[in-house]
């Protein structure tokens, strides 16, 4: 038997931008409800913007991209460049990296103890790493 999906409740969805530090308007909440509502995933800011619409949610695409920029600025998304033209945004913020499976274009976790990067650069001064973010690519043969 499937289990319907656990839906974040408006109250839920204010609570959590609030303790990021943003002020909860109603196209936040009402996309903060479909980022994190289905658990962790990773998605686009064309994919959330077909989900928004298709909910009946009336949202540009350019509020969807300034909203997905603010979420991972307040610490609840990290944002994932696979390529110049293409950024996923991830609703699992605990240390991990990614496959990117180019033939289909989806962006899958890779646990965090399953890679180790060695032999970083010493940063510039006055600057220290904050993350390191690896992408393996994979395609079909």
């Amino acid at each position: 038997m499937r289990r319907k999906p656990k839906e974040l409740t408006n109250e839920t969805a204010t609570a959590r931008l609030r303790q990021a530090g943003l002020r909860p308007t109603r196209q936040r909440n009402e996309l903060a409800k479909l980022l994190f509502r289905n658990g962790h995933r990773h998605l686009t800011a064309e994919a959330l913007h077909g989900e928004a619409v298709a909910e009946g949610i009336k949202v540009s695409l350019a509020t969807v991209y300034n909203t997905l920029h603010q979420f991972t600025q307040a610490g609840l998304l990290l944002q994932v460049v696979v390529d110049p033209t293409r950024s996923y945004f991830d609703t699992n913020t605990v240390y991990h990296q990614h496959f990117y499976h180019e033939d289909e274009g989806i962006l899958t976790d890779i646990p965090g103890p399953d890679i180790a990067v060695d032999g970083l650069p010493t940063p510039p001064p006055g600057t220290e790493i904050k993350r390191v973010d690896v992408v393996v690519r994979v395609r079909k043969h």
